[in-house]
Protein backbone atom coordinates (compact mmCIF):
# COMPACT_ATOMS: atom_id res chain seq x y z
CA UNK A 1 0.00 0.00 0.00
CA UNK A 2 0.97 3.75 -0.14
CA UNK A 3 1.62 5.83 3.17
CA UNK A 4 -1.34 8.53 3.58
CA UNK A 5 0.26 11.48 2.98
CA UNK A 6 -2.30 14.44 3.38
CA UNK A 7 -1.63 15.31 6.47
CA UNK A 8 -1.32 18.86 6.58
CA UNK A 9 0.40 18.37 9.67
CA UNK A 10 3.02 16.99 8.94
CA UNK A 11 6.80 18.41 9.75
CA UNK A 12 9.93 17.71 8.35
CA UNK A 13 12.81 20.06 10.68
CA UNK A 14 9.69 22.10 11.37
CA UNK A 15 8.75 22.61 8.34
CA UNK A 16 5.16 21.77 6.48
CA UNK A 17 6.05 18.55 4.75
CA UNK A 18 4.24 15.43 2.94
CA UNK A 19 5.57 12.19 2.48
CA UNK A 20 5.03 9.80 -0.37
CA UNK A 21 6.04 5.38 0.52
CA UNK A 22 5.74 3.03 -2.27
CA UNK A 23 5.01 -0.61 -1.21
CA UNK A 24 8.45 -1.55 -2.13
CA UNK A 25 10.16 1.06 0.55
CA UNK A 26 10.87 3.53 -1.73
CA UNK A 27 9.93 6.59 -0.32
CA UNK A 28 9.47 10.82 -1.27
CA UNK A 29 9.69 14.04 1.12
CA UNK A 30 8.13 17.13 0.01
CA UNK A 31 8.76 20.59 2.03
CA UNK A 32 5.98 23.40 1.31
CA UNK A 33 8.90 25.90 1.19
CA UNK A 34 10.03 26.00 -2.43
CA UNK A 35 7.82 22.95 -3.48
CA UNK A 36 11.60 21.67 -2.43
CA UNK A 37 12.14 17.77 -2.75
CA UNK A 38 14.64 17.15 -0.04
CA UNK A 39 14.78 13.45 0.30
CA UNK A 40 14.05 10.80 -2.20
CA UNK A 41 15.01 7.07 -1.29
CA UNK A 42 15.05 4.16 -3.44
CA UNK A 43 16.46 0.83 -3.54
CA UNK A 44 17.22 1.05 0.43
CA UNK A 45 19.47 3.95 -0.51
CA UNK A 46 19.48 7.82 -0.01
CA UNK A 47 19.81 9.34 -3.27
CA UNK A 48 19.84 13.29 -2.66
CA UNK A 49 22.03 14.78 -0.52
CA UNK A 50 21.08 17.17 1.84
CA UNK A 51 22.92 19.70 3.95
CA UNK A 52 22.88 18.44 7.64
CA UNK A 53 24.11 22.08 8.69
CA UNK A 54 20.35 23.64 6.51
CA UNK A 55 18.96 25.88 9.39
CA UNK A 56 14.73 25.32 9.04
CA UNK A 57 13.78 28.73 9.21
CA UNK A 58 11.06 28.91 6.56
CA UNK A 59 12.93 31.36 4.45
CA UNK A 60 16.09 30.88 4.83
CA UNK A 61 16.87 29.01 1.39
CA UNK A 62 17.57 24.72 2.10
CA UNK A 63 20.92 23.35 0.70
CA UNK A 64 20.57 20.12 -0.62
CA UNK A 65 17.39 18.13 -2.34
CA UNK A 66 16.22 19.77 -5.28
CA UNK A 67 15.44 23.65 -4.90
CA UNK A 68 13.70 25.15 -8.23
CA UNK A 69 15.30 28.32 -9.21
CA UNK A 70 13.49 30.62 -10.97
CA UNK A 71 12.94 33.04 -12.26
CA UNK A 72 16.81 33.51 -12.67
CA UNK A 73 19.27 31.28 -12.47
CA UNK A 74 22.17 31.97 -10.13
CA UNK A 75 23.43 35.45 -10.15
CA UNK A 76 22.88 36.46 -13.80
CA UNK A 77 20.41 39.37 -13.34
CA UNK A 78 19.29 41.57 -10.74
CA UNK A 79 17.10 39.03 -8.72
CA UNK A 80 18.14 37.13 -5.46
CA UNK A 81 20.17 34.32 -5.97
CA UNK A 82 18.61 31.91 -8.32
CA UNK A 83 15.20 33.89 -8.00
CA UNK A 84 13.31 33.88 -5.14
CA UNK A 85 10.69 30.88 -5.24
CA UNK A 86 12.67 28.37 -3.35
CA UNK A 87 11.81 30.52 0.09
CA UNK A 88 8.14 30.97 -0.82
CA UNK A 89 4.84 28.43 0.48
CA UNK A 90 3.89 26.46 -2.16
CA UNK A 91 0.58 25.40 -1.87
CA UNK A 92 0.00 21.39 -1.65
CA UNK A 93 -2.88 19.80 -3.60
CA UNK A 94 -4.30 16.58 -1.90
CA UNK A 95 -2.94 13.73 -2.74
CA UNK A 96 -3.66 11.86 -5.76
CA UNK A 97 -5.29 8.45 -5.73
CA UNK A 98 -2.24 6.37 -5.45
CA UNK A 99 -1.37 2.63 -6.52
CA UNK A 100 1.19 0.43 -4.67
CA UNK A 101 3.47 0.95 -7.89
CA UNK A 102 2.94 5.02 -8.25
CA UNK A 103 2.37 8.07 -6.34
CA UNK A 104 1.54 11.71 -7.56
CA UNK A 105 1.51 14.81 -5.58
CA UNK A 106 1.40 18.62 -7.32
CA UNK A 107 2.77 22.12 -5.43
CA UNK A 108 1.69 25.27 -7.19
CA UNK A 109 2.72 28.71 -6.66
CA UNK A 110 0.61 32.11 -8.56
CA UNK A 111 2.22 35.33 -8.71
CA UNK A 112 1.05 38.02 -6.03
CA UNK A 113 1.93 41.56 -4.36
CA UNK A 114 5.21 39.98 -2.86
CA UNK A 115 6.77 38.17 -5.88
CA UNK A 116 5.79 41.40 -8.40
CA UNK A 117 7.17 43.96 -6.00
CA UNK A 118 10.64 41.22 -6.90
CA UNK A 119 9.35 40.54 -10.26
CA UNK A 120 6.54 42.14 -12.19
CA UNK A 121 5.42 39.40 -14.29
CA UNK A 122 1.98 37.53 -13.53
CA UNK A 123 2.36 33.49 -13.36
CA UNK A 124 1.40 30.36 -12.20
CA UNK A 125 3.75 27.56 -11.33
CA UNK A 126 2.91 24.04 -10.93
CA UNK A 127 5.68 21.24 -9.16
CA UNK A 128 4.40 17.72 -10.49
CA UNK A 129 5.98 14.88 -8.29
CA UNK A 130 5.95 11.50 -9.90
CA UNK A 131 7.06 8.64 -7.83
CA UNK A 132 7.67 4.77 -8.98
CA UNK A 133 9.70 2.09 -7.61
CA UNK A 134 13.40 2.83 -8.66
CA UNK A 135 12.08 6.46 -10.35
CA UNK A 136 11.50 9.95 -9.66
CA UNK A 137 10.31 12.62 -12.32
CA UNK A 138 9.61 16.01 -11.44
CA UNK A 139 8.22 18.36 -14.04
CA UNK A 140 7.81 22.04 -13.21
CA UNK A 141 5.08 23.92 -15.41
CA UNK A 142 4.53 27.16 -15.64
CA UNK A 143 1.81 29.26 -17.79
CA UNK A 144 2.08 33.04 -18.33
CA UNK A 145 -1.25 34.19 -16.85
CA UNK A 146 -0.11 38.43 -17.96
CA UNK A 147 -0.52 40.18 -21.32
CA UNK A 148 3.30 40.74 -21.45
CA UNK A 149 6.05 38.43 -22.28
CA UNK A 150 7.92 36.25 -19.52
CA UNK A 151 11.43 35.71 -19.82
CA UNK A 152 13.23 33.77 -17.38
CA UNK A 153 16.04 31.58 -16.32
CA UNK A 154 16.21 29.01 -13.78
CA UNK A 155 16.80 25.35 -13.29
CA UNK A 156 16.00 22.10 -11.19
CA UNK A 157 19.16 21.96 -9.01
CA UNK A 158 19.18 18.81 -7.91
CA UNK A 159 21.80 17.53 -5.51
CA UNK A 160 22.67 14.02 -5.86
CA UNK A 161 24.25 11.79 -3.38
CA UNK A 162 27.46 10.39 -4.06
CA UNK A 163 29.62 7.65 -1.68
CA UNK A 164 32.63 9.72 -2.49
CA UNK A 165 33.17 12.00 -5.44
CA UNK A 166 36.65 11.55 -5.64
CA UNK A 167 35.39 8.00 -7.37
CA UNK A 168 32.39 9.16 -9.00
CA UNK A 169 32.32 9.73 -12.86
CA UNK A 170 29.31 11.52 -14.68
CA UNK A 171 29.60 9.98 -18.32
CA UNK A 172 27.03 11.05 -21.39
CA UNK A 173 27.80 14.88 -22.43
CA UNK A 174 31.08 13.56 -24.62
CA UNK A 175 31.55 16.05 -27.33
CA UNK A 176 29.02 18.39 -25.58
CA UNK A 177 29.35 22.10 -25.93
CA UNK A 178 30.87 23.11 -21.98
CA UNK A 179 31.63 26.63 -20.65
CA UNK A 180 33.72 26.09 -17.54
CA UNK A 181 32.26 28.73 -14.73
CA UNK A 182 35.95 28.05 -12.77
CA UNK A 183 38.42 28.83 -15.31
CA UNK A 184 36.32 31.16 -17.85
CA UNK A 185 37.23 28.30 -20.40
CA UNK A 186 34.84 26.85 -23.64
CA UNK A 187 35.17 23.37 -24.89
CA UNK A 188 33.72 20.26 -24.77
CA UNK A 189 32.94 17.80 -22.86
CA UNK A 190 35.02 14.50 -22.70
CA UNK A 191 33.56 11.64 -22.84
CA UNK A 192 33.53 11.34 -18.94
CA UNK A 193 33.32 13.69 -16.37
CA UNK A 194 35.61 12.89 -12.47
CA UNK A 195 35.66 15.47 -10.03
CA UNK A 196 39.32 16.40 -8.33
CA UNK A 197 38.59 20.12 -7.39
CA UNK A 198 36.30 22.96 -7.54
CA UNK A 199 34.24 21.76 -10.55
CA UNK A 200 30.88 24.07 -12.32
CA UNK A 201 30.16 23.59 -15.95
CA UNK A 202 27.86 24.54 -18.09
CA UNK A 203 26.76 22.27 -20.61
CA UNK A 204 24.66 21.50 -23.90
CA UNK A 205 22.21 19.07 -22.88
CA UNK A 206 22.67 16.18 -24.65
CA UNK A 207 19.90 13.91 -25.85
CA UNK A 208 20.47 10.60 -24.20
CA UNK A 209 20.52 9.54 -20.46
CA UNK A 210 23.68 10.73 -18.42
CA UNK A 211 24.70 7.89 -16.25
CA UNK A 212 26.17 8.70 -12.74
CA UNK A 213 28.93 6.36 -10.95
CA UNK A 214 30.14 5.76 -7.74
CA UNK A 215 31.00 2.99 -6.25
CA UNK A 216 27.76 1.61 -4.44
CA UNK A 217 26.11 1.59 -7.73
CA UNK A 218 24.44 3.84 -11.22
CA UNK A 219 21.78 6.38 -11.83
CA UNK A 220 20.55 7.46 -14.99
CA UNK A 221 19.64 11.16 -15.63
CA UNK A 222 17.04 12.48 -18.16
CA UNK A 223 15.81 15.76 -18.96
CA UNK A 224 13.23 17.50 -21.62
CA UNK A 225 14.61 18.96 -24.45
CA UNK A 226 12.82 22.57 -22.88
CA UNK A 227 15.67 23.09 -20.83
CA UNK A 228 18.58 23.83 -23.01
CA UNK A 229 21.77 23.17 -20.49
CA UNK A 230 23.20 21.12 -18.04
CA UNK A 231 24.97 22.09 -15.37
CA UNK A 232 27.38 20.06 -13.20
CA UNK A 233 28.71 21.39 -10.26
CA UNK A 234 30.63 20.40 -6.92
CA UNK A 235 32.31 23.18 -4.95
CA UNK A 236 35.30 21.33 -3.94
CA UNK A 237 37.32 21.23 -0.55
CA UNK A 238 38.41 24.76 -0.49
CA UNK A 239 35.04 26.39 -1.35
CA UNK A 240 33.13 24.02 0.42
CA UNK A 241 34.37 24.78 3.55
CA UNK A 242 33.73 28.23 3.30
CA UNK A 243 29.66 27.59 2.60
CA UNK A 244 28.30 27.95 5.96
CA UNK A 245 25.01 25.72 5.42
CA UNK A 246 27.49 23.11 4.25
CA UNK A 247 30.03 21.10 6.31
CA UNK A 248 33.58 21.18 5.69
CA UNK A 249 33.88 17.49 4.36
CA UNK A 250 30.08 17.38 2.46
CA UNK A 251 31.39 18.14 -1.20
CA UNK A 252 32.98 14.87 -0.70
CA UNK A 253 29.55 13.48 -0.70
CA UNK A 254 27.42 14.98 -3.43
CA UNK A 255 27.28 16.16 -7.00
CA UNK A 256 24.87 18.85 -8.54
CA UNK A 257 23.41 17.56 -12.18
CA UNK A 258 21.03 19.93 -13.34
CA UNK A 259 18.55 20.91 -15.65
CA UNK A 260 18.46 24.18 -16.59
CA UNK A 261 18.56 27.13 -18.68
CA UNK A 262 21.58 29.23 -18.11
CA UNK A 263 22.64 31.52 -21.03
CA UNK A 264 19.40 32.28 -23.24
CA UNK A 265 16.13 33.23 -21.49
CA UNK A 266 13.22 30.84 -22.53
CA UNK A 267 10.04 33.04 -23.69
CA UNK A 268 6.78 32.29 -22.77
CA UNK A 269 3.95 34.63 -24.83
CA UNK A 270 0.76 35.74 -22.96
CA UNK A 271 -1.65 33.18 -21.81
CA UNK A 272 1.06 30.18 -23.18
CA UNK A 273 2.73 27.60 -21.14
CA UNK A 274 5.92 25.80 -20.69
CA UNK A 275 7.23 22.75 -18.80
CA UNK A 276 10.65 21.33 -18.29
CA UNK A 277 11.56 18.26 -16.35
CA UNK A 278 14.12 15.96 -14.56
CA UNK A 279 13.88 11.98 -14.43
CA UNK A 280 15.93 9.81 -11.94
CA UNK A 281 16.59 6.49 -12.18
CA UNK A 282 18.05 3.59 -10.64
CA UNK A 283 19.86 1.11 -12.70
Amino acid sequence: MVESASDPHELFNGLPSRRLTLSNGDSLTVVQQGAQVVSWVSAGRERLYLSPCNGYDGHTPIRGGVPICFPQFNQRGSLPKHGFVRNLSWQMDDSSPCSEKEAQLTLRLAANADTQALWPASFELALHLHLQPGQLLITLALRNTGAELLSFTGALHTYLAVSDIATTQLVGLEGQAEWDAVADVHGHAESSLRFTGEFDRVYSAAPPALTLQDALGTLSIEQSSSFANTVVWNPGAQKGAALVDMPKEGYRDMLCVEAAQVMQPIVVKAGEAWLGWQRLSVL
